[in-house]
């Protein structure tokens, strides 16, 4: 028989969660999946059935994902060499087919198996899907072509919208359709705050490898747990966030100026991150909000 002390915390944990179960009933909440918890089949299983919990608690998930490992090994068993400039993938048409066919076909359609088998409606769209996504050819101040990589110019929210009206979780993959009616591959997180701020989404949570904003790169103790925006920019300034953090942390202020009323960067390693980050006092990653008071 279960201890009782374990019973009574087990209790106090889902009484925690009341406050916040009601607060974000019907809200909005975009999950950018990718890494790790994307790859490793145990934290897949993990983050499935957090995207399933949210729903039977009366939230209304979206998911967009990446797939940058998955398109690469691709391209690498059809003799393609994948070529990078400052962390972008450049794409040729080639590449954007193939990013398409593993992106859509492959890693979309099985997302929707896993939250079918969880007992939750789900269809899997791209961006080209009823010009949901409009993109223009990505334009780089050094200079440097990437090919066939778009940024967005246009949200169009209907079919996405249509989709949670008729209670399905929308799996959304980043191509875009050009103003040019070319396909365009777009960065997954950059998809997901457009999106989240066309929905003006209550919570974007993006799912990453690292523990969240670190004052001390080298010191996971130094996790900041909350932000505003004022003092996420002065960090960018004084260069506490660095490297490849400051395209994904511009993101989250990019959908909160669009709206979005909080982000969240999480450690998808850590098993059921997303409901200890929504559901607990304390969380368990960093969030972005406007104003630190809210």
């Amino acid at each position: 028989m279960e201890d009782k002390s374990l019973l009574i915390e087990k209790a106090e944990i889902l009484l925690e969660a009341i406050p916040y179960i009601q607060e974000f009933n019907n809200k909005r909440v975009i999950i950018k999946y990718g890494g790790s918890a994307m790859v490793n089949s145990e934290l897949r299983k993990s983050v499935i059935k957090d995207i399933a919990m949210l729903k039977l608690l009366g939230l209304q998930p979206i998911i967009v994902h990446g797939g940058g490992k998955e398109i690469s090994a691709m391209l690498e068993k059809v003799g393609k060499k994948s070529k990078f400039i400052d962390g972008m993938r450049v794409s040729d048409e080639e590449t954007v087919k193939i990013a398409e066919m593993v992106l859509v076909g492959s890693i979309g359609k099985k997302l929707v198996l896993d939250l079918e088998g969880e007992g939750i409606r789900a269809v899997s769209i791209e961006g080209k899907d009823a010009q949901t996504l409009l993109a223009k050819k990505k334009e780089d101040i050094n200079g440097h072509d990437f090919g066939y990589v778009g940024e967005i110019i246009k949200v169009d929210t209907t079919l996405i919208e249509d989709l949670l009206r008729m209670d399905y979780v929308p799996v959304i993959s980043p191509i875009a359709y050009g103003e040019d009616k070319m396909t365009y591959n777009i960065n997954a997180d950059y998809a997901a705050s457009a999106i989240a701020g066309a929905l003006r989404c209550q919570k974007l949570v993006f799912l990453s490898d690292i523990e969240g904003v670190l004052r001390d790169q080298n010191d996971p103790s130094t996790k900041i747990a909350k932000l505003d925006l004022k003092e996420t920019k002065a960090l960018i300034e004084n260069k506490t966030i660095v490297g490849g953090m400051i395209p994904k942390v511009t993101c989250c202020l990019d959908a909160l100026e669009k709206g979005v009323k909080s982000v969240h960067i999480l450690n998808g390693q850590i098993p059921h991150s997303i409901l200890l980050e929504i559901y607990t006092q304390k969380g368990i990653g960093t969030m972005f909000t406007e104003s630190i008071e809210e």
